[in-house]
Formats: C-alpha cells, structure tokens, sequence
C-alpha cells in the first residue's frame, strides 16, 4: 500500500495563523465567518502505519488541535516525538503543552540541532520540560539521515533564516517510494548555497516557504524584518521543473489562500 507511509499536512499558515489576532483583513474576516477558511499554523506529521508510528514537524500553538487531527488519521499509532525546524514562536512554543500543567507527558523525544538544543536548555519555560522529564533532546546533524523507522527518514538540510536564537533547518523526507522536501521559512533563494532548482527536481514533492506572494503585502510594516521570497520569485525559478510543488506558511495578507497551488490542511502524501 502507498500510504503506510506517509506525510500529512497538519498547518499551512504562517506563526500567527489564519485568522490572525486583531486582524480585520479580508483572509482573516472571511476564515472568522466561514470555518473551512480558517488555517492552522505550519506544521508536519508523519506517519509510519507498518511500525505504527507517528512524529511532527514543529510543535505549533495549534498543537492541540494538531495533534487531535494526526491521532484521528493514524489511528493505532503511538506519538513518537517532534521535530522541530527552528525557534520562532510558530515553530516550538507547542511545546508548553507536554509540561504538568497540561499534557505531563514523560520523555517525549525532541529532535533538533545543536543550536536548538541549546536553546530549549538555556531558556524556562523550555529548560523545566527537560528537568522534569517532559521531553528528551536528540540531537541532529544538517546533512547527515536520521533513521525514524525501518521505511522513514528525515535529513535536515540547513537554511539561512533571521537566526537569532538558533540555526534553521528544512527536511528531505524519505518514505520507502517517494521523497518529500519541506521548507516552511527561509530568507531567500539567492542566501541559500544551494539551487532551489536542483533540489526540487532531486525530490517528488516539494512544500515550500509561501509566507508572502509579493514585496509590498504588509501595510504598514517594514518586510525586511521578515524576509522571505515572495512567491513571485520562487514560482518564475520553478518554471518547468516537473516535480509537485506546494505553497505552507502562508501568511494571512497572502491573496493566494486558498489558491490552487497551496495545499489545504489535513492533506495525506504518499511517501
């Protein structure tokens, strides 16, 4: 079967989600008054049916509802830990919930870098869901495969993103048919040492960084404190590479939600 393993796309919204605190834009307004616009922040779980197994991309502040939804599509699989891309709030603050004043989950396992490691270790509330045994650090290396299961893998490939606090990395995700790249937040395609061209075609699927559809979308902020690469330029460097791309992060001023080349929440891929 194809789909014993597989990725399932849990959130495709930018850290703030869709719709955004005190946001009256027409994204926001219309995702208040029609559910099914509504979006979930950025987020990736995987799913291994034969080991019975399942992990996430970043812990979101929609983990609840993140995590109800991966249980209710991998039913009889055990939550075996997260992976997490980088620290920005829509990336880790999901981790609250493991602490005893929610979930008082026991030795999840967090996958991350050195840098991530030692972010979560340095900081509270972050350092007491390691002293009180909520979660266990395993540390990954950019580059090198980490084997989550007999049929799944994830490399973590490092990116350059606004990395204050810790280093950022994207995943190629290996099931036993297809490979998956996941790229939710990256300065630019020009930064990256890197061609985004070869690495898409190297992959079967691609969800990559949507955060923003052009240079000008946010009224009254300056972008350069966020860059991203506007989906303008990604599209014009994808011409005719024959691999499925989809748009995540989408940011709640992009006029492409909902548009045929983003990809909806709840989406199963076949790896």
């Amino acid at each position: 079967m194809t789909d014993i393993v597989r990725a399932l796309v849990l959130g495709t919204a930018q850290d703030g989600g869709v719709p955004q605190p005190g946001c009256d834009c027409l994204n926001c307004a219309a995702a208040r008054a029609i559910p099914e616009r509504r979006r979930l922040v950025a987020c990736l779980g995987l799913v291994d049916a034969k080991a019975r197994r399942t992990w996430i991309i970043d812990a979101t502040p929609d983990l609840p509802e993140q995590y109800d939804l991966l249980r209710g599509n991998a039913p009889g699989c055990a939550f075996s830990g997260f992976i997490l891309t980088h620290a920005h709030i829509g990336h880790y603050a999901g981790l609250v919930h493991l602490g005893r004043e929610a979930m008082g989950a026991r030795h999840v396992p967090v996958l991350c870098t050195a840098r991530m490691a030692s972010f979560l270790r340095g900081n509270a509330p972050w350092s007491n869901l390691l002293t009180r045994g909520n979660i266990d650090i395993i540390t990954l290396e950019p580059d090198r495969p980490c084997h989550l299961s007999e049929d799944l893998a994830v490399i973590p490939v490092a990116v350059p993103h606004r990395d204050e606090l810790s280093d950022t990395v994207a995943f190629i995700i290996e099931g036993p048919n297809r490979r998956l790249f996941y790229c939710p937040d990256i300065d630019s395609w020009d930064e990256w040492d890197r061609d985004i061209r070869e690495v898409v075609a190297g992959v079967d699927v691609a969800l990559l960084d949507g955060t923003f559809n052009g240079p000008d979308e946010l009224i009254g902020r300056d972008m350069a404190e966020v860059p991203h690469p506007p989906v303008v330029d990604t599209r014009a460097r994808l011409a005719g590479v024959a691999v499925e791309v989809h748009l995540v992060h989408m940011n709640h001023t992009n006029p492409l939600l909902g548009a045929s080349e983003t990809i909806n929440d709840g989406t199963s891929i076949p790896l």
